[in-house]
């Protein structure tokens, strides 16, 4: 495979599940692999497209290579008991019945809305709640356009599989932009609107302008963000989709009305950089006036070496993109498959942090993004009392916590929040918000009545 040398295709065809058979025979997939992406598929969101497929996969590495890991379910997602629960109901059509209520029942056990995003996060007005937004801090607030839901390609790691998995009670989506509107003419706090998914790129750019252009007559909002892996699965959209050229226009038109226009690009592995397209794709964005800023999860099976990411930050820069946040993976869908522990993540961070110009060091990490905010692992403090990883709020639902550091004892094998234990010395605001221990005055996320817990 040699990727820099091909542009790959530039019609989008898109595969799922009932493609299994077709991406197994072209690639030379064994049929123990072909069978695992088929029963895993049933509980978790599975779609590829011609340029993954093409351009981004080592099929000589297969099952190893990181983008096959990235894209195709593999075993050990789910629990074995759970795997032979599937085969055995999937193997009788006189069984599927019971197979919905056991893929229910498996999704349910998944936490598909993490850090309390449909409890905490969702912003009301008059009683009734506004669908597709959420509203953590007081400056930022989300905004799921209903056609954006879904992806040119699903990374199997994604904390927002419940998006795709066609269960309307487990998914974000606003029909259009009046709710979103209607709470920003409400709350002049926020300045800062993100529109996500799913991904807004798949939208035709019409669609997309029908969405962003309310926006630019709002005068408080200054900051639009687009969260995107469209630069890494689909960098086409930027470059010969047919409204390429019409996207970029729009981009212009943002970025002349005096906002900044954000492009939140999602790169989690160097390989999704190496190809022309790709690269292209970057330039043309930037060209408009609009900054790239790059953010991923640290992953196991994927990414989870300093090289990969120091290889990674240098791509981004050398292509005049922004490094910006290394995550930690959410306890959310096959956490138990891709999660790395915390001091594994802040050795890894720190070795590929300490190879990079200072241009590049821009980038902050390992952060969790999770209940009471972003929580960023400074590092592991060595004292005669023991050994403590040190911690800090980048970001919190109340701002009078962010920037404020304080530590955890160490633990070699915790991987999120909740499995850490707080300090005596912790402040108790603190330890309330982010430990759940005592109480505090919890700020309240606008709509919505606020309650401090790690789920």
């Amino acid at each position: 495979m040699t990727p820099t040398d091909l542009r790959g295709p530039t019609r989008f065809r898109a595969f799922g599940p009932r493609h299994i058979d077709t991406i197994a025979d072209r690639h030379g997939l064994p049929d123990a692999v072909r069978e695992t992406v088929r029963r895993i598929s049933l509980v978790l969101p599975f779609r590829v497209n011609s340029y993954v497929l093409e351009q981004l996969i080592d099929w000589d590495r297969i099952p190893d290579d990181p983008m096959f890991q990235l894209t195709f379910p593999q075993p050990g997602m789910l629990t074995e008991e759970d795997e032979r629960r599937l085969a055995k109901l999937s193997a009788d059509p006189a069984d599927r019945p019971l197979l919905r209520e056991a893929v229910g029942e498996i999704r349910a056990g998944l936490n598909p809305h993490p850090s309390g995003q449909r409890q905490l996060n969702v912003p009301s007005r008059d009683g009734t709640e506004l669908p597709g937004l959420q509203h953590k801090y007081r400056e930022t607030v989300l905004y799921f356009p209903g056609q954006g839901q879904t992806c040119h390609a699903y990374c199997t790691y994604c904390f927002r599989w419940a998006q795709f998995v066609g269960d309307a009670d487990l998914r974000f989506a606003a029909p259009d932009p009046a709710g979103l509107l209607d709470h920003l003419a409400a709350h002049p706090e926020v300045h800062d609107v993100l529109v996500t998914g799913g991904d807004p790129m798949v939208m035709t750019t019409e669609r997309l302008r029908s969405h962003l252009e309310p926006l630019l007559e709002v005068e408080s909002v200054r900051t639009i963000r687009i969260g995107t892996k469209s630069v890494a699965y689909w960098p086409q959209r930027f470059v010969s989709d047919q409204d390429a050229d019409d996207v970029l226009r729009l981009f212009e038109r943002i970025v002349a009305s005096g906002r900044q226009l954000a492009v939140m690009a999602h790169y989690s592995h160097p390989r999704e950089l190496e190809t022309d397209v790709a690269r292209r794709a970057l330039a043309r964005i930037r060209a408009t006036g609009a900054v790239v800023y790059c953010q991923a999860p640290l992953i196991a099976h994927v990414n989870d070496d300093a090289r990969t990411w120091g290889e990674l930050w240098r791509a981004q820069l050398a292509a005049g993109a922004v490094p910006y946040y290394l995550f930690v993976e959410r306890d959310t869908g096959p956490h138990d498959y891709f999660k790395v522990p915390l001091a594994k993540a802040a050795d890894i961070f720190r070795a590929a942090y300490r190879t990079l110009p200072g241009l590049a060091r821009t980038v902050r990490g390992p952060v969790m993004s999770a209940t009471p905010g972003k929580v960023a692992v400074d590092g592991v403090e060595e004292s005669p009392r023991g050994r403590f990883f040190q911690l800090r709020l980048l970001q919190a639902r109340d701002p009078s916590l962010v920037g404020r550091p304080f530590r955890a004892r160490y633990s070699a094998t915790a991987a999120w929040l909740d499995e850490l234990e707080a300090c005596p010395e912790t402040p108790a605001d603190l330890a309330a918000a982010v430990f759940g221990q005592g109480t505090s005055r919890a700020a309240e996320t606008p709509g919505s009545a606020e309650r401090t817990t790690q789920r």
